[in-house]
């Protein structure tokens, strides 16, 4: 029977978490009775109660699986992480929010088993602001012109991922990952299943203009190369046209020496034009470089505080018994040194181990060596030391 997991990042979703839970189970009893399920809640370091219902929900069915981060690790990071951890034949990331509709499992199970490697919910229209859903229509849009790398606009990561996708994601061992990025540029042929967004459950976002800025520039810094290539362009554009206006300026003022007064407003304006600019660019360049940063000191994903209902590793093996002082092993500690753990003292039936012969047995006599004969110098000195006493 095929595993399906289930992975559900949470931050202060206490209204949210049991009624999903309850909302996936159903699903899988009524739509997919072949399947198992692993579902796995991932709170990033949440303020209420949602650590505490997890923990109930835990005990209450093994194939729930909680992980607790030590703090908030950020929005991508949390969900990318609790993906790496699934074991099932495949993997749905959704929303514990029911923003991404439960609905959708059935669906993309069912085009997964036709072949697809990778099902993902693409958000046709929005119950929620109508300004900013068109704001995110905008940015996507805006990335997809920018990006080297064909984006896919109105997709929130929402959907399902094959076991070789999921392995894919581990080799890849990137500590910023940007899921929708990854799925665009590494994915395998995908399957797009259009949908209406709902609203939220119950609850407030955690969404803020910062956390939407932070997910913007790390699609711009991770994905385009046009905030640099901007930044010569208009640099070059500037440069031009500084110089066609001191040109311009220099020609006005010969021409008409005393009636051409230049003051000091175009060098203002002109200054100020040119500063705002530079600050702007750099900017941009800053926000490569924090993406590199991050990069290179290679963090971890997430730091884990606790587990719930994952398989714990096997202790260390344990060392054998090296008996007493002395370093003779005893009896235990000699299994597969000495046939049926007897030890040195004594074999399988009384035998004894060095030579296989029952105990007390006599051992047969050792064979006397024969001494060696002297050789002829020492014969030769031997013969004039009995010449020398003789005379003597």
């Amino acid at each position: 029977m095929k595993k399906i997991s289930i992975v559900v990042p949470c931050y202060n979703e206490e209204e949210n978490v049991e009624a999903l839970a309850t909302a996936i189970k159903e699903t899988f009893r009524k739509d997919l009775e072949d399947y198992r399920y692993e579902i796995i809640f991932i709170d990033n370091d949440s303020r209420d109660r949602t650590r505490e219902i997890i923990r109930r929900l835990c005990q209450e069915d093994r194939d729930i699986k909680g992980i607790f981060n030590a703090k908030n690790f950020g929005q991508f990071n949390s969900p990318y992480h609790g993906m790496l951890q699934s074991t099932g034949d495949c993997t749905i990331l959704m929303a514990a929010d029911f923003q991404d509709p439960v609905e959708m499992i059935s669906r993309f199970v069912l085009e997964w088993e036709y072949g697809y490697k990778i099902v993902i919910g693409i958000k046709t229209s929005s119950k929620e602001n109508k300004l900013m859903y068109w704001l995110r229509g905008c940015y996507y849009k805006l990335v997809k012109k920018l990006s080297d790398v064909e984006q896919i606009e109105q997709f929130t990561g929402f959907g399902l991922y094959d076991a070789a996708f999921i392995q894919v994601l581990r080799d890849l061992d990137d500590p910023t990952p940007f899921l929708r990025g990854i799925v665009a540029e590494l994915g395998f042929r995908r399957k797009e299943i259009p949908y209406e967004q709902p609203l939220r459950r119950a609850g407030k976002t955690s969404n803020n203009l910062y956390r939407l800025y932070d997910a913007a520039m790390l699609s711009i810094t991770s994905y385009t190369k046009a905030g640099l290539r901007l930044a010569t362009v208009i640099g070059c554009i500037c440069s031009g046209c500084s110089i066609l206006v001191a040109m311009a300026y220099l020609i006005m003022k010969l021409l008409y020496w005393d009636r051409f007064p230049a003051g000091m407003a175009p060098v203002l304006i002109g200054m100020c034009f040119l500063g705002s600019v530079q600050i702007f660019f750099i900017g941009i360049v800053g926000e490569y470089i924090l993406s590199i940063n991050q990069r290179v000191m290679h963090r971890p994903l997430v730091v884990e505080e606790e587990r719930l209902n994952f398989d714990r590793p096997s202790g260390p093996k344990k060392k054998a018994d090296r008996g007493p002082k002395g370093g003779q092993p005893s009896a235990q500690g000699a299994v597969g040194r000495y046939p049926g753990g007897q030890g040195p003292t004594a074999g399988p039936d009384g035998q004894d181990p060095a030579d296989g012969r029952p105990e007390g047995a006599d051992r047969p006599k050792r064979r006397r060596r024969r001494k060696k004969p002297d050789s002829p110098q020492k014969e030769a000195a031997q013969a004039m030391d009995v010449r020398e006493q003789e005379r003597g």
